[in-house]
């Protein structure tokens, strides 16, 4: 297999009569099959189904001497924010407890942010005439939209193997109208990068000119290992605390992944001044979460150890899925060198630079072969990938069979867009 660079024009001629006939064949078929987000597999789903029977008998809805079917407790019951701590390594007390999506408290600690100001704010953002935030890039979709929504300019730092580019960071951290930054500190969506020891100290130790920035630290796969050993991070909570910023941090983290999407646990955890500061007004939003709920993942996950165990199950259904794509670049891509891709061990995507001013091209050519996939251009701000390169694969969520199938098209449609990239 020769790259597509040293070819002839004919050659390429050649192989693209070839690679079209090919393509046109799969269009033929019919097929929709979905590599757009990073939802579970079905089987994945199944795993954690009896999960649903911990909680029978009325005594069963009791923890702490707090009934988990009543009102209160906004902070979450005391049990849950034990399991959090547990599996983060922090405090129970810095721990808040929400319902079904970090998403959702991340939204919220920014909107409050602009209504009430952060903990040392001088005023509400919203009285601000700047706000700006910093985007490590490429990166999650959906944090970029929470920033968009609020009017913030957002500003792209590029990702290195270690995390974003520190330097680049530290400098912009010098603006007071700098107010945040957004973070996958561990596999990293979409790129699989896992931040240095570094990376995380350079974070914990900034000083910000913002006395309210917002270090946003999304831990979203925690426990997510699928290729490798259980890697754990020292807490970012205490390593703020030690540097003086204690009140800088805001970590997430839910059961998303481990158990169900839609019916999951979520948690924020920051320091206790941020909690005191914060619980007042998240009480005049909501009496309490779904406690019930929160009790039934502590009665099902117990504590870190098991969670691990529980993950390890997960690992087996999601390692095939991640090794069918990897195992289709490396034969298919890898030696046209039209292509550079990481090799995840953890998380849920794999991260694909292809040729610059193509990326659109390609999954253009993979929708209309019944391909669905994330948007080109979504990793990063504003949704303009300055480049046209980056593509996000999401294999967990079809079956092998299905995968292998959807892999196989976009291989086809990576080569069709390059092809006509370097000219016909």
């Amino acid at each position: 297999m020769r790259k597509y660079t040293e070819m002839t024009r004919e050659e390429r001629l050649e192989e693209y009569a070839a690679v079209k006939a090919a393509y046109e064949g799969q269009k033929a078929c019919g097929l929709k099959l979905d590599m757009s987000r990073g939802k579970p597999g079905r089987e994945q789903l199944d795993l954690v189904t009896d999960m649903a029977n911990v909680l029978l008998q009325p005594e069963d809805f009791v923890s702490d001497g707090i009934d988990s079917r009543n009102y209160g407790n906004v902070e979450g019951l005391p049990a849950a924010r034990r399991l959090f701590a547990d599996i983060l390594g922090c405090r129970p007390e810095q721990c808040f407890v929400g319902g079904s999506a970090s998403l959702q408290l991340m939204y919220d600690a920014i909107a409050r942010a602009y209504t009430y100001g952060a903990l040392h704010s001088e005023r509400p953002w919203s009285k601000l005439d700047t706000v700006r935030w910093i985007c490590p890039a490429p990166g999650y979709d959906r944090h970029f939209k929470i920033s968009q929504s609020f009017g913030m300019e957002m500003i792209a730092v590029p990702m290195t193997p270690d995390g974003p580019d520190m330097d680049r960071v530290e400098e912009l951290v010098k603006d007071p109208a700098v107010k945040g930054m957004w973070n996958v500190p561990k596999y990293s969506n979409p790129e699989g990068v896992v931040y240095s020891d570094e990376t995380i100290r350079r974070l914990a130790s900034m000083q910000p000119a913002a006395p309210d920035f917002m270090l946003m630290w999304d831990n979203a796969y925690c426990v997510h290992e699928f290729d490798a050993p259980f890697r754990p991070f020292d807490d970012i909570l205490s390593l703020c605390e030690q540097y003086g910023n204690g009140d800088m941090i805001y970590e997430f983290a839910s059961t998303s992944k481990i158990t169900f999407p839609g019916a999951g646990v979520s948690v924020m955890a920051t320091s206790e001044a941020n909690l005191a500061y914060l619980k007042p007004i998240i009480n005049v939003q909501i009496i309490s979460y779904d406690k019930v709920n929160q009790l039934r993942h502590v009665k099902y996950l117990q504590d870190r150890e098991h969670t691990l165990a529980l993950m390890r199950r997960h690992a087996e259904i999601l390692r095939p899925k991640f090794r069918a794509v990897l195992d289709a670049l490396d034969r298919e891509i890898a030696p046209l060198e039209i292509a550079e891709y990481r090799r995840p061990v953890g998380g849920y995507f794999v991260s694909l630079n292809a040729m610059p001013g193509t990326a659109k091209r390609t999954l253009q050519l993979c929708k209309e072969a019944g391909v669905t996939m994330t948007g080109a251009g979504a990793t990063y701000p504003y949704g303009v990938d300055p480049n046209d390169t980056n593509i996000r694969i999401a294999p967990s969520l079809p079956p092998v069979e299905e995968l292998e199938q959807a892999v196989a098209i976009f291989c086809n449609c990576l080569k069709l867009s390059a092809l006509e990239k370097l000219g016909l």
